[in-house]
């Protein structure tokens, strides 16, 4: 759990977008951490403060009582959502609510989701505040701008910012390409073949070098994992489009990572729909280039991904080591696809790095992502 034993202040100001507070309470306990929720009077117009109780398990500061409520340690004060008022009152120093005066009294570090009304978001003043507040350090979580409002980002991208706000900075200055996703080949205009492959394994990658400070891109086939709206992403259907997208990024990045399950073969493309009464349809399927040999001269920190089928511990090691030497990479995580990983949120992997025994890992999709990175930073990556 990334947040395990973090405790978070989460505050809660006058914006309809408060009913969604005690969902990020809990995904933010899920996580690990210890929520305190704070409210102003505007917050409780919207929401009883009993739900916030109930969602937390722990007591609930509405007022300001002259005692310490304000004086408590946080690892990480969120407001979430963060009215255009409340912003406004922090960057003036006023602390005349339970939010305000915690943001005033604290050391912690503050991380603000706005969400208000389209008109609101672009007024200059408001501008003006946020670009001040971040001179000095609080972070904010951008909104999502959908029917002329600035809505309360998905909880999963508020959660994601609270462990990036306190996660380590080990990959800060660094360029982190990541290639994640199934790529598509088409048969003629409307059929294609492809894989099972949800792109989870790829996201979780460049999610952990998100959090980890780095400039992240992802060059992402058609999956059907989300992709966090704070990702970098550049989408891709086929393996050619995936090819020159990625010799285009590895010449400026420092750590390139191959997660995607890319086509290997390929059939000439039919220029129009091939009819259904011809009958028995035969395809003349070529191998599609590699994209980890055209990018192993690159001096990045490179890993590969290598999936077999049904094979045993020592076959599927053999085959990576092979890969790692043929294409020149300094690791290579190896699954055997026939666990049925594909599409689900764990993997089963052995990581090979280096003359060691290889590794062998099975845990979520998130965990060996921090065991990657782990190693890379073991490595040349200073």
């Amino acid at each position: 759990m990334r947040l395990k034993g973090k405790k978070i202040a989460l505050c809660v100001t006058g914006s309809v977008a408060a009913i969604i507070s005690p969902q990020i309470a809990r995904e933010l306990m899920r996580s690990g951490a210890k929520v305190t929720a704070y409210m102003s009077d505007g917050a409780l117009d919207i929401i009883h403060k009993n739900t916030m109780e109930f969602a937390t398990g722990r007591g609930v500061v509405t007022k300001l009582t002259g005692r310490v409520e304000h004086l408590e340690k946080f690892d990480l004060i969120l407001i979430a959502p963060a009215t255009a008022n409340t912003i406004g009152k922090i960057a003036f120093g006023v602390a005349d609510t339970p939010v305000t005066s915690l943001v005033m009294a604290s050391d912690a570090p503050v991380l603000i989701a706005p969400a208000m009304d389209e008109g609101m978001w672009n007024n200059k003043i408001l501008k003006q505040n946020i670009e001040m507040l971040r001179s000095i350090g609080y972070g904010f979580i951008e909104p999502k701008l959908e029917e002329k409002k600035a809505k309360l980002a998905d909880i999963s991208d508020v959660v994601d910012g609270v462990i990036s706000a306190l996660a380590k900075k080990d990959c800060v200055g660094k360029k982190v390409v990541v290639t994640a996703g199934p790529t598509i080949e088409y048969i003629d205009p409307i059929r294609i073949i492809t894989n099972k492959s949800s792109g989870k394994m790829g996201i979780a990658i460049a999610r952990e070098a998100y959090f980890r400070g780095a400039e992240v891109r992802l060059i992402y086939g058609p999956g059907t994992a989300r992709v966090p709206t704070y990702i970098d992403v550049v989408h891709v259907e086929t393996s050619g489009e995936m090819l020159k997208a990625a010799k285009s990024e590895i010449a400026r990045c420092d750590i390139f990572i191959s997660a995607a399950a890319v086509s290997d073969f390929t059939p000439k493309v039919a220029k129009k729909k091939i009819e259904t009464e011809k009958g028995d349809l035969a395809l003349n399927l070529t191998p599609t280039p590699k994209i980890l040999n055209s990018v192993k001269g690159s001096q990045a920190f490179k890993v590969g991904f290598k999936a077999l089928h049904d094979v045993s511990e020592k076959e599927l090691t053999a085959a990576a080591k092979k890969s790692m030497q043929k294409y020149k990479l300094d690791m290579v995580v190896a699954n055997d696809v026939s666990k049925g990983t594909f599409g689900s949120d764990e993997n089963d992997v052995y990581i090979v790095y280096g003359k060691g025994k290889p590794t062998h890992i099975k845990d979520t999709k998130e965990e060996i992502a921090k065991h990657i990175f782990d190693k890379i930073k073991k490595g040349k990556i200073t």
